[in-house]
């Protein structure tokens, strides 16, 4: 039976040492079939990985919003010839907040094995870092980008910070970071924790929590860097 291997990319520059295990390496060098959101950036990182990779022998299906449920479904095709795949997402590991999910639904539905491979996730890791609640928590993704309605949902996560007792994890498109920390800033209770975490494994990477009330005396500068959010009691 084939295997369709999630592979978990870099979060950014770095060295992947760092990052991913050495079986990584072993898996992607083997695939000659791989399921991307960007080829282009998935040809760079398989050949960071291992310079002595043919990139023009690979075949790439480019899985992001614009792919339609036609085109979806023929990605498994190689599997059932009998070949293993690969997925590789845009950052981080596949099918977390990310499109990979639909191929891996697939894959299950088709009795396929299904092999999740170790790597960074930013999400995990800035949870981990937080020291908020790690029993309970919850990655909502990105909020609405309209002010009035983005308020009210950072209200609901804070809401559920204080009645669950559970941690609220969120992201925003990079360009968008220091507007959705000012809203942060305004909505939320001076007394809720904030932590922020950027650059995960990067060189430049700064995760730190305080409350909101603290963070209003020195906003770090989050502009066009890949940020998480969270907030907890």
């Amino acid at each position: 039976m084939s295997n369709l291997y999630l592979i978990p990319t870099s979060l950014g520059e770095c060295d992947f040492k760092n990052i991913l295990p050495s079986l990584n390496t072993e898996v992607v060098t083997g695939l000659r079939f791989f399921i991307v959101e960007d080829v282009r950036t998935a040809r760079r990182f398989l050949k960071k990985t291992n310079s002595a990779i043919d990139i023009d022998q690979l075949t790439f299906f480019v899985l992001n919003q614009h792919t339609t449920p036609e085109e979806l479904s023929g990605f498994l095709q190689p599997m059932f010839e009998g070949n293993d795949m690969g997925v590789l997402s845009e950052a981080g590991c596949p099918a977390i907040a990310d499109p990979g999910a639909d191929v891996v639904a697939m894959a299950q539905r088709n009795d396929f094995t299904v092999v999740p491979l170790v790597g960074p996730s930013s999400i995990l890791l800035s949870l981990m870092a937080s020291g908020f609640n790690g029993q309970s928590f919850a990655f909502v993704g990105y909020l609405p980008i309209q002010p009035g309605e983005r308020s009210k949902a950072l209200k609901k996560l804070e809401s559920r910070v204080y009645s669950e007792n559970q941690s609220q994890i969120f992201i925003e498109t990079p360009y968008r970071n220091m507007k959705m920390l000012e809203e942060i800033i305004q909505t939320c209770q001076p007394s809720t924790l904030l932590c922020i975490a950027v650059d995960i494994t990067l060189d430049s990477e700064f995760i730190k929590t305080k409350t909101i009330k603290e963070w209003k005396k020195n906003l770090p500068d989050l502009n066009k860097r890949p940020c998480i959010f969270l907030i907890y009691k």
